[in-house]
């Protein structure tokens, strides 16, 4: 087949030279069966079929395209911005997490301190209460030992004096045992 193409080719291209490179072309037309009124005829339909096509297949799905690409790089842009300002915002709060923590602990050794304070100033006032409740217990007891020395003493000359008087009433005189009486009680005062 190929060889038939090329023989006719040829002859073609030989006549063609003689007569005139349109009329070779005619001729080759004519050779492989084509008409040039049909192929006007068909070129214009193409051109009339391209130009529905361009214009109304064509030109809407370049449009649709171009929309689409343009709806497709806004989304990128929002989804760019998007994840900008997610950034930011997980590094705002982070750095809110950091401050909470940091005012957290400074919260929590405040509240150790205040209890440390409190608890020191309730063991100072429980120490000084115990101290002032002994001084107390050590001056009633003091007052108690006091007093029942006075008694005892009270109790004694009372009853030094009475043995007295029963053994100096037997041998004393009333002046003697009356002067007797007052130094026994002077003396024991005195102790």
């Amino acid at each position: 087949m190929l060889t038939l193409l090329l023989a006719t080719v040829e002859t073609t291209a030989h006549s063609a030279e003689a007569a005139g490179p349109i009329e070779g072309l005619r001729q080759t037309f004519v050779h492989f069966g084509v008409e040039p009124k049909y192929l006007v005829m068909q070129v214009i339909s193409f051109l009339i079929l391209f130009g529905v096509l361009y214009k109304f297949g064509i030109k809407p799905t370049i449009a649709t395209m171009e929309e689409r690409n343009n709806k497709i790089a806004a989304g990128l842009k929002h989804a760019e911005e998007t994840q900008a300002r997610l950034a930011a915002a997980q590094q705002e709060s982070a750095a809110l997490i950091r401050a909470a923590q940091v005012e957290a602990n400074k919260a929590i050794e405040e509240a150790r301190k205040a209890a440390k304070e409190f608890g020191d100033k309730q063991q100072a006032d429980a120490i000084a209460r115990a101290a002032d409740l002994l001084a107390k217990a050590q001056q009633s007891i003091e007052l108690e030992h006091k007093k029942m020395l006075d008694q005892a003493r009270t109790e004694i000359a009372r009853l030094v004096v009475k043995t007295t008087e029963q053994v100096l009433a037997k041998k004393l005189s009333d002046a003697d045992r009356a002067a007797y009486n007052e130094a026994a009680t002077k003396e024991l005062s005195v102790l």
